[in-house]
C-alpha cells in the first residue's frame, strides 16, 4: 500500500514538472493566450526589417506595450508593412510618433521601439506610424566602411 502511494506521489510530481516546463516554454515563446479585445492595431512601413519576426515585442521607454502580429510586403511601394498590436491602455500615442527597429542584447533579437511625438492628434485603431527607422544591417555597415576606406586609399 505504501509503495502505491509513493508511485502516485512521484507521478503527480512528474506531471507538475511537465506542466511547469510547458508553461515556461509558452511564456518564453510568446504564445501565451491573451485576449485580443484589450488591444488595437497600428501599421508601420519600413524599407528594411532585417531580422524582425512575428511576435517580436513593441516597447516604449523600455516597457513592453505590444507585439508584432504580421509582416507583409506592400507591393505598391515595395516596403515591409508591419502590423503592431498595442495594449489598449497605451491609447495616447501622437500621430507623429516614431517607430524604430532596434536590437536587444548580444544575440541580436530585433524589436520595435516607439518614440513619442508632440502632436495633439492621437493614433487610432488601424492608424499608421509614418516616421520609421529601418533595421541597421551589419553587413551594409561593414560594406560602407570598407568602401570608404578603399576610396580614401585610392586618392
Amino acid at each position: 500500500m505504501q509503495n502505491r502511494t509513493m508511485e502516485i506521489g512521484v507521478g503527480l510530481f512528474l506531471l507538475a514538472g511537465i506542466l511547469a516546463l510547458l508553461l515556461l516554454a509558452l511564456r518564453v515563446s510568446g504564445l501565451s493566450p491573451t485576449a485580443s479585445s484589450d488591444t488595437y492595431k497600428l501599421y508601420a512601413y519600413f524599407d528594411n526589417i532585417a531580422g524582425l519576426t512575428v511576435r517580436a515585442k513593441v516597447s516604449m521607454a523600455g516597457v513592453t506595450i505590444g507585439k508584432v502580429t504580421a509582416i507583409d510586403l506592400d507591393r505598391d511601394n515595395f516596403t515591409a508593412r508591419v502590423t503592431l498590436q498595442i495594449e489598449k491602455d497605451v491609447d495616447n500615442l501622437p500621430v507623429d510618433s516614431t517607430a524604430s527597429i532596434l536590437t536587444a542584447g548580444l544575440l541580436g533579437e530585433k524589436y520595435i521601439g516607439i518614440s513619442v511625438g508632440g502632436e495633439d492628434e492621437l493614433l487610432k485603431n488601424g492608424g499608421t506610424i509614418h516616421d520609421t527607422q529601418s533595421s541597421l544591417v551589419l553587413e551594409d555597415l561593414i560594406g560602407k566602411f570598407l568602401l570608404n576606406t578603399v576610396s580614401k586609399d585610392a586618392k
